[in-house]
């Protein structure tokens, strides 16, 4: 092997190394919740950008073809999801949703504009075989969808001071 290659080759592997690490750090929140049953401290900032921003690199591994990157980031959006759907479990305000069946702290509107924006830059990004449009843009498309499922399962009532004013 050439010393290029095996400089290549030893960089590539502490790249995945070093980077895997980081995301395992997310580790100790996760136990963290589930022991507390709730995300006291945990900032929920970092996961959601981290989960773009691996979802980004992932694509832009695939278009490349690298597979340090396609298997790097596509580690770390998985962990970096599960992070979140965890994260979302113990959220209180989620929590507070399903406790008391009211999504009134929910915005319909901004589900709604949410779902076309993020829609419409995905079939864009389809039409032009751009995948730097497509993905970061279906997570737009899935929480929508979850939140549609919110509404559907808790309907929201007419807020009385809304319809005072009408009359």
């Amino acid at each position: 092997m050439e010393a290029g290659g095996l400089a290549d080759s030893l960089l590539s592997g502490a790249c995945v190394l070093f980077t895997l690490g980081m995301f395992s750090t997310g580790l100790s929140d996760l136990k963290h919740m589930r022991m507390t049953r709730s995300v006291d401290s945990v900032q929920f900032l970092p996961f959601l950008t981290t989960d773009v921003n691996n979802l980004s690199w992932l694509s832009y591994g695939a278009l490349k073809g690298n597979w340090t990157l396609i298997v790097v980031n596509a580690v770390g959006a998985v962990l970096q999801t599960l992070y979140i759907l965890v994260y979302l479990h113990y959220c209180h305000r989620k929590a507070k949703v399903i406790r008391t069946k009211s999504t009134q702290r929910l915005s319909f509107s901004l589900t709604i504009a949410t779902l076309l924006t993020s829609a419409s830059w995905t079939f864009y990004g389809f039409r032009l075989k751009d995948l730097y449009i497509v993905v970061p843009n279906l997570p737009g498309i899935l929480t929508s969808f979850i939140r549609f499922c919110l509404f559907w399962k808790y309907p929201q009532e007419q807020d009385r001071n809304y319809q005072f004013l009408q009359t």
